[in-house]
């Protein structure tokens, strides 16, 4: 029970440390710096995606459906058709969530979503709100997994990329904010709030899968899929702005190899 609440914090420390880099650092995050973090991020996002929620929502489908399963192409079909189905419902809800949720991207003159009266700010931290959901499900959703055979360490290697990619994502949103006119102080929490929908979205996670059982296979897949989300619509086109794109790649690559290697050393 300790190490799972442990799990379910770490990622937001990991994104406080991140927003404490506002006391240390110049207003602004060099350039090159900020493409090679958010290429980081990226990689450990899709890493994760993979080995540690989409690989084990398959292998739970064939171990559910093993007994007395259709044999051939058709089992097959069946034994994936969990993890198609919880990607695709992934997607989904975070493209509902993004497209009723006003917010503002970091460097973005225009808002998205529903026309609302908030200030600039607000919706800053909407964003990286909508942002962070995903990453929360996910660590929520590999606990769960650990009932229905995933390892402790397996979910924690989880917990811990996740953690480590927060640092500079914390660093990412805290110091854009100062540049925006607010001070250190708010600024740093504004960034550390960003990161409290994680363990709400954790335990969330949790509780559905705990009510739901059998469902876990979707549950892994769909919390694959709202990452991949956030990736490609958000992640992956910042990266791609401006100069220095190929930081981005480097740092993807770099991210997406470490949470592999530690998938496979610690799950």
């Amino acid at each position: 029970m300790i190490a799972v609440i442990i799990g379910i914090i770490l990622p937001l420390v990991g994104t406080m440390i991140g927003s404490a880099f506002v006391f240390f650092m110049k207003k602004e995050i060099p350039d090159r710096l900020q493409k090679t973090l958010l290429g980081f991020a990226s990689g450990v996002m899709v890493a994760a995606s993979v080995w540690s929620l989409l690989i084990p929502s398959i292998e739970m489908s064939e171990s559910l459906g093993s007994a007395g399963s259709t044999a051939g192409v058709c089992g097959l079909l069946l034994h994936v058709l969990p993890a198609a189905v919880g990607f695709l419902a992934g997607i989904g809800f975070l493209l509902l969530i993004d497209e009723l949720t006003p917010h503002l991207h970091i460097g973005s003159e225009k808002a998205e979503g529903p026309h609302a009266k908030l200030s600039r700010t607000t919706m800053l931290a909407l964003a990286v709100t909508i942002h962070n959901l995903p990453e929360g499900m996910s660590v929520g959703a590999v606990f769960a997994g650990e009932a229905q055979g995933l390892t402790l360490s397996a979910a924690l290697v989880v917990s811990i990329g996740i953690a480590i990619q927060n640092i500079p994502e914390g660093a990412i949103i805290s110091m854009p904010m100062h540049a925006e006119g607010n001070s250190r102080w708010r600024s740093f929490l504004i960034g550390s709030l960003s990161g409290v929908v994680e363990p709400i979205g954790s335990v969330v996670t949790l509780l559905l899968a705990s009510a739901l059982g059998v469902s876990l296979p979707y549950l892994l897949a769909f919390a694959a899929g709202a990452m991949m989300y956030v990736v490609v619509e958000e992640l992956i086109p910042e990266t791609a702005q401006g100069q220095h794109t190929n930081l981005s790649t480097i740092g993807f690559a770099l991210g997406f190899v470490l949470m592999m290697a530690m998938d496979v050393a610690l799950g």
